[in-house]
């Protein structure tokens, strides 16, 4: 059983600093691309950020700038550290990982979200 475990969400005030964690574990053969996801109530679930096993990056142009995406591979980990955030950075931020659990399986997991709340 694959799970993704989000951790590092709170309040912070604008231009204050966060950062999230993501830990997979279960049974895993490999982890593809990585990545930060944000929803919103009334809002499609938007991408924020994602990371390749190779570590190539890709942001939402409204984080690009102020969030920085990386990944420790040993630890099954990815990090987001956010700054100079923004009331508009308000959201549940949920974690998103390409795994191959066995030969046969290779599919998305979700983590079960992290509230981040910036007040103005």
């Amino acid at each position: 059983q694959v799970r993704l475990v989000e951790s590092g969400g709170g309040l912070v005030q604008t231009g204050g600093s966060l950062r999230l964690s993501c830990a997979a574990s279960g049974s895993i053969l490999r982890i593809n691309v990585m990545g930060w996801y944000r929803q919103t109530p009334g809002k499609q679930r938007e991408l924020v950020a994602n990371i390749t096993s190779g570590s190539s990056t890709n942001y939402a142009d409204s984080v690009k700038g102020r969030f920085t995406i990386s990944r420790d591979n040993a630890k099954k980990t990815v990090y987001l550290q956010m700054n100079s955030l923004k009331p508009e950075d308000t959201a549940v931020y949920l974690c998103n990982a390409d795994i191959r659990s066995s030969i046969y399986v290779q599919r998305d997991y979700w983590g079960q979200g992290t509230q981040v709340t910036v007040s103005s």
